[in-house]
């Protein structure tokens, strides 16, 4: 069985499960963006860390999922990848 279908199964079973999928879908979205441009800017965790004026375990936890990161850390690190941030509402 390959991932697509556990999750189908899943999210059909247990319509719980499916609603907390839907409501962190934003927040992996916004990491893998960060992941996918850091890697695209050429730049490691720590190579970013000191770009930012922070610790690498800072940006490993952002992109772990295991931190909650400020407006002003996400606006700096895309700052430091030549990149801009963009929020919206849809």
């Amino acid at each position: 069985m390959n991932y697509n279908s556990i999750k189908n199964k899943t999210f059909s079973e247990n319509p719980a499960v499916k609603a907390e999928y839907n409501q962190l879908g934003p927040q992996y979205e916004a990491i893998r963006a960060a992941i996918a441009s850091r890697k695209s800017a050429g730049l490691t965790q720590k190579q970013l860390a000191e770009k930012m004026g922070t610790a690498q375990a800072n940006i490993s936890r952002f992109e772990n999922g295991n931190a909650n990161p400020s407006l002003d850390f996400l606006q700096k690190m895309a700052s430091c990848m030549g990149k801009t941030l963009h929020i919206s509402f849809e």
